[in-house]
């Protein structure tokens, strides 16, 4: 009787998409720059992985990074279709003398009771950090800046943003306004991997509304032309902030930078953890999501066998000099019985760097297999008998 064993274990090499089959000896890495800032990571967009953090967890007031979440929104609400580009928004006496010119602080200058659209007040928002803006998106989207507080600490939650907290959609001060650089550098990664079409304004370095023309604060979009993004920020209580992504031979990585004391200084700071990133540090897509890996024996099913793969792709960060030395070993669940539904989890794959596991992802169904037949069922049912007794 021909029956496989209950766990099954692959060996998988990890050339499949073109690592190269020589191993390349381990390069010694330098300590991370210190950066004059109270806290600040290194992120790699692909992987998600934290690659260089200081206090990257504390919780501080993030100033105008704020927005980056009340972007988010937005941008959210539109490819949902709850809200279009060009629905003209109402400007409230709130949005107005909160954020607007009077208030002192970062402005696209609406006046009282005007209208602007969705998609000028968002590049308002992202380009000119307009706290006007920002309300008056707010209000439109959740009818209350309060409410709309609500949606942006649920979405932090959603992502995975545990050490932040909102109380506005503008990051004006606030006792329990709070975020941390992490949290920053993990929205910032939302931004760019969901909706690269709206990503594509935190490039854009002005913005001209009704006649009036700000820059960008975003010094390092035009001292470095790998740079795309994101967004500045800056309160006496915050200091100067700056969340920035790169892109160079095809790695992102993404830096969050809390509490400088200078907009050149946090452009600076930036730069150095960038810097570091991309010398010392590299990133490949080893397996693909659904693509398939390899086949499991399914029992009681309409078909023996079903494809197993990835639901996301397998892409590791590491040192440069390490990827290559990477193995990767497969384990099936033990008697996988029909019915199984396309994406259920089956297995493991984990890459080990010599002994040590540096990631786990889950194997799952690429397909569906469905129940058999009454002579398949009992026939499986005592195969499995048998099997259990003499294994």
């Amino acid at each position: 009787m021909n029956i496989t064993s209950f766990a099954q274990r692959v060996f998988l090499s990890l050339v499949l998409l073109g690592a190269p089959a020589a191993w390349a000896s381990q390069q010694a890495i330098p300590a991370p720059p210190q950066l004059a800032a109270k806290s600040y990571v290194l992120l790699d967009a692909a992987s998600g992985k934290v690659l260089v953090e200081n206090n990257g967890d504390q919780r501080l007031p993030p100033a105008s990074l704020t927005k980056l979440m009340t972007a988010y929104i937005a941008t959210l609400e539109i490819r949902k279709g709850k809200i279009g580009e060009q629905d003209m928004v109402p400007i409230s006496e709130h949005a107005w003398r909160t954020g607007g010119a009077a208030s002192g602080g970062s402005t696209m200058f609406l006046p009282l009771n005007s209208e602007a659209s969705v998609d000028d007040l968002l590049h308002g928002v992202i380009i000119q950090s307009g706290n006007d803006a920002s309300i008056a998106l707010a209000e439109y989207i959740a009818g209350s800046e309060d409410a709309f507080a609500d949606m942006m600490n649920e979405t932090a939650l959603r992502l995975g943003m545990s050490n932040s907290h909102f109380m506005n959609a503008t990051g004006l001060p606030h006792p329990e306004h709070y975020s941390s650089a992490h949290d920053m550098a993990i929205m910032a990664r939302a931004i760019i991997n969901e909706d690269q079409e709206h990503y594509a304004i935190y490039a854009q370095k002005e913005f001209l509304w009704n006649n009036i023309k700000q820059g960008n604060r975003n010094l390092l979009l035009w001292r470095d032309k790998t740079v795309d993004g994101l967004k500045t920020g800056h309160t006496r209580e915050a200091g100067y902030c700056l969340v920035a992504s790169a892109v160079r031979d095809g790695a992102r990585m993404i830096t969050s930078v809390f509490g400088t004391d200078s907009e050149s200084a946090r452009a600076a700071e930036t730069q150095k953890l960038l810097t570091y990133g991309f010398r010392f540090f590299e990133t490949r897509t080893f397996y693909q999501k659904g693509v398939e890996l390899t086949q499991a024996q399914v029992w009681k099913g309409v078909t023996r066998q079903l494809k197993a793969g990835l639901a996301s792709d397998l892409t590791l960060t590491m040192a440069k000099g390490q990827l290559d030395k990477l193995q990767a070993g497969m384990t099936l669940n033990p008697q996988l019985v029909a019915p199984i539904q396309q994406g259920d989890v089956i297995g493991r794959v984990d890459v080990k760097l010599g002994d040590e596991v540096v990631h786990s992802a889950d194997l799952v169904a690429l397909e569906a297999v469905e129940e058999g037949g009454l002579f398949r069922r009992l026939w499986d049912s005592i195969r499995l008998f048998f099997f259990g007794l003499f294994n």
